[in-house]
C-alpha cells in the first residue's frame, strides 16, 4: 500500500470533508458517489480524476483494497461530480501498471514517487 492507513483516516475524517466542498467543480477534481456494500449508505469521495477516452482514471493513493474502491466495483458502477456536472460510470476495473502511462506527466512523476501503480478505470454510461 503506496500511502499509510493513518492518513488514510485522517483524510476521510478531514481533508475530505473540506474537499467535498469544490472537488465536484474544479479540472482534475471530483467526487465519486457510491453505496456501501454492506450498510447500503451512500457516500461522496473526493478525488484526483483524469479523463480518459471513454471514461474516467483514477490513481489509487491508498492502493485496491480501500473501502470505496470495493464499494465501487462489488456495485459495479458509481457516479462522478466533475466539472459541474454528473457522470455514471460503469464497468470498473483495477489495472496494475508501473508506468501510469493514462495519467498526465506531472501526476505521473508524483505517482511514482509515492510508488503508487494500481489504477481504477472507469467508462461512461453510455
Amino acid at each position: 500500500m503506496p500511502l499509510p492507513q493513518g492518513l488514510a483516516r485522517f483524510n476521510r475524517v478531514v481533508t475530505n470533508r473540506i474537499a467535498r466542498t469544490g472537488a465536484g467543480r474544479l479540472p482534475g477534481f471530483g467526487i465519486l458517489v457510491h453505496r456501501g456494500r454492506r450498510s447500503g449508505r451512500t457516500y461522496r469521495t473526493p478525488l484526483n480524476v483524469f479523463r480518459v477516452r471513454g471514461g474516467f482514471v483514477i490513481a489509487l493513493t491508498y492502493g485496491p483494497g480501500t473501502d470505496w474502491v470495493r464499494n465501487v466495483l462489488a456495485e459495479g458502477h458509481c457516479e462522478l461530480e466533475t466539472r459541474g456536472r454528473t457522470v455514471r460510470l460503469v464497468r470498473p476495473r483495477v489495472v496494475h501498471d508501473e508506468r501510469r502511462g493514462a495519467i498526465p506527466q506531472p501526476a505521473r512523476t508524483v505517482l511514482g514517487a509515492l510508488n503508487v501503480h494500481d489504477l481504477l478505470y472507469l467508462a461512461e454510461d453510455s
